[in-house]
C-alpha cells in the first residue's frame, strides 16, 4: 500500500481553519482533502427544517479554499453530512456554494452528490420485514412515526463515497456519513490497513480536536502506513502528544476502545501511541472488526409544535427557596386564565409549559450532583409549547404578566418577583422538532439506500 496522505481542513466546513495552516497542507501534497459538515449534535431543528446550521457566508469561504486546494492537486476532495444533518437540502445548499464558487474562481471539476434521505414508503417495508433495530436509548417506532417525520437520513459509510470517487467525481458532496467515513474511504480503496485507516479518520475528523489545547478550529494532517499512522497538527504553534491523541478516543464514544461504524467496529484497546516529536505522533495496533453485513443509523425528526420562550432572573430569596411549588402553584391557577380567554377551546391537555433553573440545576437536570445548591440569585427559561403557533404566543404573553406578578404566602399586596432582561419578555420560537428515531437499518442491498448523481462544472 506504501503511504496515503490525508488532510482534514477543520473539524466542520463553516466553523473555519486558518489559510496558513492550510496552505502548509497542501504543500504536504495529501492524496484527498476532506471535512465534515455537521451530525446530530446540534439537535433536530436542521433535520427537521433542512436549514443549515453555520452562516452561508463561513460555510463558502471555507469551501473556497478547499475547492482551491483540490484544484491545486487534482486531488478528490470531500464533504460529508451537508447542511449539519445532511438531508437532501443541505446536500443542494453546499451544492449551490460549490457552483458559485466555481463561477467566480473559473474551476472545472467532476461533482458528485450521494444523497442519503429515505423515502418512507422504503423503510416502511423494512419494518415490515423486521429489518430496523432499536439502538439504546431508542424511542418507539412504527409505520405512523415514520409517515409523520419531516426527514429522515441514513448515516453512510466510506462504500457510497468510494463509489462516487471511481465514477470519476473529483469533489464529493454527500448527505449523512459517518465523519470517519470521509477520512477512511481513500485509503481504504488504495488498500490501507483497515485499522489504520478507521483510527487516523476517528483522529482527522475532528480537526485539532485531539491538540493538546485547541486555540481555534484549524487543520490536521495524517500520513496512512502499512501498520501504523502519524498525526501532526499544521498549526506550528499546536501540536499532539500520545496523551492527547489517546484521550480522543473517549470523544464521543460509550467505549473508549470499541468503536463502531456501519461496516464493523474500531478496536484500539491495543493501540500504543509513540511521541514522533514535540508535536507529532504515531499510533501502532489498531484493529478494525468487520461485521457480517452492514448496518446504516437512522436518524429521524419530526414537528414537535410551536414554542415560546420567556427568560427571567430572580433574587427573591423567599421565592428562590420555594421555586418548584411556587412554579406548579403558577401553573395550575393560570390554567383557569387560559380557559377565559380560548372560552375552553384550549385545555390544559393542549399546551405545556417548563421551566429551567439556571443557577441550580439548569444544565444537568435530574442528573446535577449539587441540585441543593443554590445561589442568591437564579436565571429561570420558561417554554411554552402547544400545536398552533397564535395559541402558543398567546399563551405566552399572558403568562409572563401572570408570573411576573404571582404572589407567595411570605408578601402582601401586589409583588413583582421576575426580572425580565428583555422587551417583549416573550419570544416565538417558531416551529420545534424533536428526533423520532435512533435505530439501525440491515437493508438486502445497502447500495439502494445512497443515491448518487454526477455534475460537469466549469
Amino acid at each position: 500500500m506504501g503511504e496515503v496522505r490525508v488532510l482534514s481542513a477543520s473539524g466542520q466546513i463553516g466553523s473555519g481553519f486558518m489559510e496558513s495552516s492550510f496552505a502548509r497542507g497542501i504543500s504536504m501534497k495529501p492524496d484527498v482533502i476532506a471535512c465534515d459538515g455537521g451530525s446530530s449534535d446540534a439537535g433536530p431543528y436542521h433535520l427537521g427544517t433542512g436549514e443549515p446550521h453555520f452562516s452561508r457566508e463561513g460555510t463558502k469561504r471555507d469551501l473556497k479554499l478547499m475547492l482551491q486546494g483540490r484544484d491545486t492537486l487534482k486531488v478528490p476532495l470531500i464533504i460529508g453530512s451537508c447542511g449539519m444533518a445532511g438531508g437532501d437540502a443541505g446536500v443542494a445548499w453546499m451544492r449551490d456554494i460549490a457552483l458559485e464558487i466555481a463561477r467566480e474562481e473559473g474551476l472545472r471539476f467532476k461533482l458528485g452528490l450521494v444523497r442519503s434521505e429515505q423515502e418512507k414508503g422504503f423503510l416502511k417495508e423494512q419494518l415490515r420485514e423486521g429489518r430496523i433495530t432499536p439502538l439504546n436509548p431508542a424511542p418507539e417506532i412504527s409505520e405512523a412515526i415514520i409517515e409523520r417525520s419531516a426527514h429522515i437520513v441514513a448515516m453512510m459509510g466510506h462504500e457510497p463515497i468510494a463509489e462516487a470517487i471511481e465514477a470519476g467525481a473529483d469533489v464529493i458532496l454527500a448527505g449523512r456519513a459517518s465523519d470517519t467515513a470521509l477520512f477512511a474511504a481513500v485509503p481504504l480503496m488504495r488498500k490501507a490497513d483497515p485499522g489504520s485507516a478507521w483510527h487516523a479518520a476517528k483522529i482527522l475528523e475532528c480537526g485539532t480536536a485531539s491538540t493538546v489545547q485547541r486555540k481555534r478550529p484549524d487543520s490536521i494532517f495524517a500520513w496512512v502506513r502499512d501498520d501504523h499512522f502519524d498525526i501532526e497538527p499544521l498549526d506550528p504553534e499546536a501540536r499532539c502528544t500520545p496523551q492527547s491523541v489517546a484521550s480522543h478516543s473517549l470523544y464521543e464514544n460509550a467505549d473508549p476502545f470499541l468503536i463502531t461504524e456501519p461496516g464493523g467496529t474500531l478496536d484500539t484497546s491495543e493501540c500504543e501511541y509513540e511521541a514522533l516529536n514535540d508535536r507529532a505522533v504515531r499510533v501502532t495496533r489498531s484493529h478494525f472488526l468487520p461485521s457480517q453485513r452492514p448496518t446504516f443509523k437512522l436518524e429521524g425528526a419530526e414537528l414537535a409544535g410551536y414554542q415560546a420562550a420567556i427568560i427571567a432572573g430572580i433574587r427573591e430569596p423567599y421565592i428562590i427557596r420555594q421555586i418548584d411549588s411556587w412554579f406548579a402553584g403558577m401553573c395550575e391557577r393560570f390554567a383557569s386564565r387560559v380557559q377565559e380567554m380560548f372560552q375552553g377551546r384550549v385545555g390544559e391537555g393542549d399546551y405545556s409549559i417548563r421551566m429551567r433553573v439556571y443557577g441550580r440545576d439548569g444544565v444537568m437536570g435530574k442528573l446535577e450532583p449539587l441540585a441543593a445548591e443554590v445561589g442568591h440569585e437564579v436565571g429561570v427559561l420558561f417554554t411554552i409549547l402547544s400545536p398552533e403557533r397564535g395559541v402558543t404566543m398567546a399563551i405566552a404573553k399572558t403568562f409572563a404578566h401572570f408570573a411576573l406578578h404571582y404572589p407567595i404566602p411570605e408578601w402582601r399586596g401586589l409583588i413583582s418577583g421576575l426580572a425580565f432582561p428583555m422587551t417583549p419578555a416573550e419570544t416565538d420560537r417558531g416551529p420545534v422538532y424533536r428526533f423520532n428515531l435512533n435505530h439501525i437499518v440491515a437493508p438486502r442491498e445497502p447500495r439502494t439506500m445512497f443515491r448518487h448523481e454526477y455534475m460537469e462544472v466549469g
